[in-house]
Parts: C-alpha cells; sequence; structure tokens
C-alpha cells in the first residue's frame, strides 16, 4: 500500500513543485475543489485539449461553439437540474463534518452505493465509523443536497441563475439554431469546451474531484431509426478491453472485443455509441494514458438513466484512486430536447425529406362557417383552427379554447376522406453524447506518465510524456554562457520557435543537472550547444526517453524536432 501512496504523493508534490499544479488561493489557506494550473500545467492542458479537437472538429467535422458558464433558471428546470440534481449527504453527529453518504459507504466496501435509497445508506452507516473523526457514527440524517452553485442576475436579483453543472445544456439549447447552421440536415454535432462546476459536498481526491473543472463534451444530434455511423469502418476493427454488463454481473475480467463484433454480438447498443467509445480510447492513448490501465464499463441497468438506450464509462487505472471514470459516452435519445421543447414551446424537430413523395390516406375537416358563427360568435375563428387537428367522435370534435372544453357538433363540419401526399416527416433527433473530465485526464496524464530511473549511478525522475502533450518540447542548453554558445542557442531557439515548438533556453548550472530538471518536467528532447558547434555547425541531440545522443547540423535541427513532435520520425531513426 505504501508504494501506491508514494505514487500519487511523488507526483503531486513534483506537479507543485515545478509549476503543473497547485492549491488555489493558498495564501489564504485553499479550499478542497479549487485548483490553480501553473505554467507547465496550463500549457500541458491546452494541448490534451487540442488533441481533443483534432480528432472532434478536425476529423469528425463538429464546430465548436461557446455559451455561458451561468445559465437562467428555466433551462436547469427542463434539463432536470433543479428537481433533481443532488447527492445523498450527511452531517456526521460528533464532528459536524458533511460527508457524501454513498462514497462513505463504498469505502467500506458496500456495492452500488450510488443507487441505494437514503433509507438504505442510513441502515449501512449507522456502525461504520466517520472518515474525519473516526467515532462510530450511530443514526444518521441522510438528505439530498442540490450540487449547483446558485447566483442572481441583474440588481436586486431580478432573475434566478445557476452556475452551469455542464456544458452540455447550452448545446440543446442552441439546437434550433445549429440545426440552421447545418442547412437542417441530420446527423450534425456540435462541441463545447469550458468550465462547469458543482458545489461537492466534500472533496478529497485533488484533480479527480473538483467544484470547478473543464469538461469537452460533444452532443451529436442523430435520426432515431439511423444509428449506423457512416465512417464506422475508421473503428470497426479497433479492439479494447469492454467490461460489459455480463463481465460485471459474472465478476469476470473485461473482454477485449472489436467495435463490429460488439455491436453485432450486442454487446454495445449501436454503431454511434461503438464509434465514440473507440475513438476515446484512441484519444486517451494519443495523449499519454497507459494502454494497460484502460478499461470501458458498461452501466448496469440501475446505474444508467431511465431514459439512456447505452452507456459506457472510460475508466483508469490510478495506483491510488484505483478505477476513475474519466469519460461518459451515452446515447440519451431525445430526452434532453423533449425536455427543453415542452418548457421552452420551441419546436426540437428536423424535418426529414422521404427519397419519394408517400401517399397517405387523409382526413379532411372542413368547418361550416354559417352555422358555426351564430352557435360560437366571437370563438368561432378560433374553434375552426383548432378544428383540422381534431379526431372526429361520435358527438362532436372536442377542442379546448382559451381552457375551456368545447365540442363542436357533427352537422357544424364536414369530413372529407382523401388521399395527399406527403414529403416528410419531423423526426425530434436522438443525441450521442461523449464527455470528457479534462482534468482528470489531465491527473491521469501526470501519472502515467510519471517514471524513476537510475541515470549516472542516481535516481533520475522523468515525466514520459506524449510529445503532443508535453508542455516544453525542446530544450536549448548551450554549454556555456559565452564565447559565443550563447548567441548560436539564441539563434537555434529562435529557428525551433518559428517552427511551432515550445522551446526553452537554460544556461544555468552544470549540463548533466539541466538534463535533469528537463526530463522531471517532460521535455522530449535536449539540445546542447557546445565547443565544437564553432567549428562543425552542428550541435548534440538528447533523448529525454532512451538518453540516447545523436548529432546533428544546425540548420536540420528545427524540421528535424518538428517531426519527432509531430510524430513523423522517431529518435532511433535519426542515428
Amino acid at each position: 500500500m505504501a508504494d501506491m501512496e508514494d505514487t500519487y504523493e511523488r507526483v503531486t508534490e513534483l506537479a507543485r513543485r515545478r509549476g503543473f499544479v497547485w492549491p488555489s488561493s493558498e495564501i489564504y489557506g485553499s479550499v478542497a475543489g479549487f485548483i490553480d494550473y501553473g505554467p507547465l500545467g496550463a500549457m500541458m492542458k491546452r494541448r490534451i485539449e487540442n488533441v481533443w479537437r483534432k480528432f472532434y472538429v478536425v476529423q469528425e467535422g463538429y464546430y465548436e461553439i461557446e455559451c455561458p458558464t451561468v445559465g437562467i433558471e428555466p433551462i436547469y428546470v427542463a434539463s432536470g437540474h433543479v428537481g433533481g440534481f443532488s447527492d445523498k449527504m450527511f452531517q456526521c453527529p460528533h464532528c459536524q463534518e458533511f460527508l457524501r453518504a454513498d462514497h462513505v459507504a463504498e469505502s467500506f466496501g458496500i456495492p452500488h452505493a450510488g443507487t441505494m435509497s437514503k433509507q438504505d445508506l442510513h441502515d449501512v452507516l449507522v456502525d461504520k465509523e466517520c472518515p474525519a473523526c473516526g467515532k462510530v457514527l450511530g443514526p444518521v440524517d441522510v438528505f439530498d443536497f442540490n450540487l449547483m452553485f446558485t447566483t442572481s442576475i441583474g440588481p436586486g436579483g431580478q432573475r434566478k441563475g445557476y452556475l452551469r453543472p455542464e456544458t452540455a445544456q447550452g448545446m440543446f439549447v442552441d439546437f434550433p439554431r445549429l440545426l440552421r447552421f447545418y442547412r437542417d440536415h441530420l446527423p450534425f454535432g456540435a462541441v463545447q469546451i469550458g468550465k462547469s462546476y458543482r458545489n461537492e459536498i466534500s472533496p478529497r481526491q485533488g484533480m479527480i474531484r473538483l467544484r470547478e473543472f473543464t469538461q469537452a463534451e460533444a452532443e451529436i444530434f442523430v435520426h432515431p431509426e439511423e444509428k449506423d455511423h457512416p465512417f464506422f469502418s475508421r473503428y470497426a476493427d479497433y479492439a479494447m478491453p469492454l467490461c460489459g454488463i455480463a463481465q460485471q454481473e459474472a465478476d469476470a475480467p473485461a473482454v477485449t472485443k472489436t467495435m463490429r463484433q460488439a455491436v453485432d454480438e450486442g454487446i454495445i447498443a449501436n454503431e454511434y455509441v461503438a464509434y465514440y467509445v473507440a475513438m476515446t480510447h484512441d484519444i486517451l492513448c494519443t495523449v499519454g494514458f497507459n494502454p494497460d490501465k484502460i478499461r470501458f464499463r458498461q452501466h448496469m441497468p440501475d446505474e444508467r438513466a431511465h431514459y439512456a438506450t447505452d452507456c459506457w464509462d472510460a475508466e483508469a487505472l490510478s495506483d491510488r484512486f484505483g478505477w476513475v471514470e474519466i469519460v461518459g459516452i451515452a446515447d440519451r435519445t431525445n430526452y434532453d430536447l423533449k425536455a427543453h421543447s415542452k418548457v421552452s414551446g420551441e419546436k426540437m424537430t428536423v424535418f426529414v425529406q422521404y427519397p419519394e413523395a408517400k401517399k397517405v390516406h387523409h382526413k379532411a375537416i372542413v368547418p361550416n362557417y354559417g352555422k358555426m358563427g351564430p352557435m360560437f360568435r366571437g370563438k368561432a375563428k378560433a374553434i375552426a383552427e383548432l378544428m383540422p387537428t381534431a379526431e372526429p367522435q361520435a358527438d362532436g370534435l372536442h377542442l379546448v379554447v382559451d381552457g375551456e372544453e368545447i365540442i363542436v357538433p357533427p352537422e357544424m363540419y364536414t369530413v372529407k376522406d382523401e388521399m395527399v401526399d406527403v414529403f416528410g416527416e419531423d423526426v425530434m433527433p436522438h443525441v450521442i453524447e461523449p464527455s470528457y473530465g479534462i482534468d482528470r485526464m489531465s491527473y491521469m496524464v501526470l501519472e502515467h506518465a510519471y517514471a524513476e530511473d537510475v541515470a549516472d549511478g542516481e535516481t533520475r525522475t522523468v515525466m514520459r510524456f506524449k510529445s503532443c502533450v508535453a508542455p516544453v518540447q525542446a530544450a536549448v542548453l548551450p554549454l556555456m554562457a559565452r564565447d559565443g554558445l550563447d548567441e548560436i542557442a539564441r539563434k537555434l531557439v529562435d529557428a525551433l520557435q518559428n517552427e511551432g515548438i515550445q522551446t526553452e533556453y537554460d544556461d544555468a548550472g552544470a549540463i548533466g543537472r539541466r538534463y535533469r530538471r528537463q526530463d522531471e518536467i517532460g521535455t522530449p528532447v535536449c539540445i546542447t550547444i557546445d565547443y565544437d558547434t564553432k567549428e562543425d555547425a552542428a550541435a548534440t541531440v538528447r533523448d529525454r526517453d532512451s538518453m540516447k545522443q545523436v548529432r546533428l547540423p544546425l540548420a536540420e535541427i528545427p524540421a528535424v524536432v518538428s517531426q519527432l513532435m509531430n510524430g513523423k520520425k522517431t529518435f532511433d531513426q535519426l542515428g
């Protein structure tokens, strides 16, 4: 257990010391659930976000939008957050600490505590010790705590607002605008990266559970009866470990399946979900997750949202926290659009044209205005407008006008049977939603990259970042900061930066110490300018992971380093 604890402690210590991540507002004592990204952490996080964009925006063609982080109350009434976005909480009677009930229950090995009722949680916690003070809890009052931060909009709190608990709602609310942008054609998608806020009860897991966090979400709107992905062949043969419902019920290990097999065998509901499960695995491996520490777990029936067809979590193995959810991929059906349509009164459908017109039997109701006028007077026009939508019954048409139920007798209208051409139908799309926790991704990149080995007889700490997420991509190290070596080094820094390579200049201390500093922040390549450089116009290029060195002409180095950073060349190909 000590080693497991040490990995987290060492990563956290390095992150604070070298400027990746540290507690927010440290000089005032900090508050759990808030972090600051330092200079290197902010850069690494942006690179992770840009890898995500490369997949979702560049590859998939889903444009990015940006919505406010403050939303008005009706948005979250419609989404269900006002009424149901809560966790079960209790207060320790001894130390007065507020604690999340299901997390405490799970820490004592009680399975599926997140789906238990308040009474059941009360019953299992009675004889458990408080994680804060260690005393036996006894009977505690378990109650619901809404996780949204509340605010007011305008002077005097004219309108109630909330800090958004997820980025998704902005894309649902924007559906009519997005539909027009995509020329009224399915499928289409929109993505968003931004801050979300949840007033977590007792966040105790560092970057894993935050009160302010960054999400990267995609909402892909598809025809409800057409869930075969048009480019499924891209990932059809992509294989990965899947921990489906059957494996979880049998307490069996994950099984490796291709996406084609998973869909054909009914493990994954449809090609769209399978496509984004595979793409998520691809993204996590690209940013530096250890492939041996990734699994995809299907939501059990009792934890899956009632409206969802299928839901999978990408989980990563952490030495401290075990399997941690990083990404959720769900087929949410039309739940969100239906909810917003109901509350807003807006139409949330797409007109889908048929390949050719269909002949449909239709009953047309033709009002008899001569008889209706004397009987209904001022309401006759409103009644006539509603009549074509009503279904004739034995005693007439049953309508509601201004809250009043009105029966229009059969003699007031004529029913005509006719065949009409129907050119299409209004369809409310289903939504496929991959939702990524960028902060959790950032932590896992740090933990999975952390390594120790031996160099020159001493322990070397090295962050084995993938080049695409390394905050500093190259370091130029003049052997001495004089005799013109520093000038050559500065020119090389300029040339590298012109190639778009984030480059650091470092002339402080012995060259071995400088290598160690760069290894510790994960710089993939170090370039040393020595006295021979003045003679042969070449420099020594050193690989972080293997510590191999190769001498290259100065003029070639910027292009070569660029190829190393974008994966077009490996270091072994240089020597």
